[in-house]
């Protein structure tokens, strides 16, 4: 592949197949990016291509496919990076007793080893440029935990920590680095979290079986009813403003759910606070 080089900014998007990573491609390339999607099936290599985004492979979970996807954006944007937004993660629900390690290696994996290795293979381009940012895209539920998420929770919790110490790492370097924190927002996360579900836990012989027979009617029922449900449009023009500003925040709240639970983790007590997220779903 001969190197393509563009006048505009780059930005590698992960995660792009649905949902964030495709409404920022699509926004950020509308507003004079060259945005590249990352995405994990060959086939959905092709259907962004088809929908005039250019894509690449990428597996964040995989080593390999990382190299292999890095030397691939690299050679289309004639070797520099502009911005990295690292939207790729999954959820396997469960409750903390059914997760076992090969769960947790799971979610791990994908939403805090493989997010890392990639921001961390992106830094000596930028660092040679001089500049550069880096989007993480977390979670609510990585500031706040609620019951059947601990995986999820637990890796976002994680990945807001590590970017935390990184941000004020590369302080000085030119290199920005913010967190984007979104409450519910419309998208299949929810129905890939089920078929996670499926997959790895063993439902049937959990204390909690019943339980999840619930959640799982009322997941299917109110899926994207949650009040103040956003679109997934609504969060890729946070990344949009967050990349464009010259003075980027370092944690972005999408949605009054995220603001709120924000708000009430440093107010409540703990009892008080557990009573109320009890009742989430």
């Amino acid at each position: 592949m001969s190197a393509t080089i563009h006048s505009s900014k780059a930005v590698l998007i992960t995660g792009c197949s649905s949902g964030i990573g495709l409404a920022t491609a699509q926004l950020l390339q509308k507003r004079g990016w060259q945005a590249i999607a990352g995405v994990r099936k060959s086939g959905d290599v092709e259907r962004l291509t088809h929908m005039g985004l250019q894509a690449v492979r990428l597996n964040i979970a995989d080593p390999d496919s990382i190299a292999s996807a890095l030397n691939a954006t690299l050679t289309l944007t004639g070797g520099r990076l502009d911005a990295l937004v690292n939207n790729a993660g999954i959820a396997i629900p469960g409750a903390v007793e059914d997760l076992s390690r090969e769960i947790l290696q799971h979610q791990f994996d994908t939403n805090l080893f493989g997010t890392l290795e990639l921001t961390n293979s992106i830094l000596p381009v930028m660092r040679r440029q001089g500049h550069g940012r880096i989007v993480m895209i977390s979670s609510i539920l990585g500031r706040v935990a609620i019951p059947w998420r601990g995986a999820y929770a637990a890796s976002k919790f994680a990945l807001e920590a590590l970017t935390d110490s990184l941000r004020m790492e590369l302080h000085g370097t030119g290199i920005r680095v913010s967190l984007i924190c979104p409450g519910p927002v419309k998208s299949h996360f929810r129905d890939n979290s089920l078929a996670n579900f499926d997959e790895y836990v063993d439902a049937a012989s959990s204390p909690h079986r019943e339980r999840y027979a619930l959640l799982r009617a009322q997941t299917g029922e109110n899926k994207d009813r949650t009040p103040f449900t956003v679109s997934s449009d609504a969060v890729a023009r946070v990344i949009s403003r967050l990349l464009e500003s010259g003075h980027p925040k370092a944690r972005y709240y999408v949605t009054v759910p995220a603001h709120a639970l924000a708000l009430l983790r440093c107010m409540l007590p703990a009892r008080w606070l557990d009573a109320l997220l009890r009742n989430i779903e």
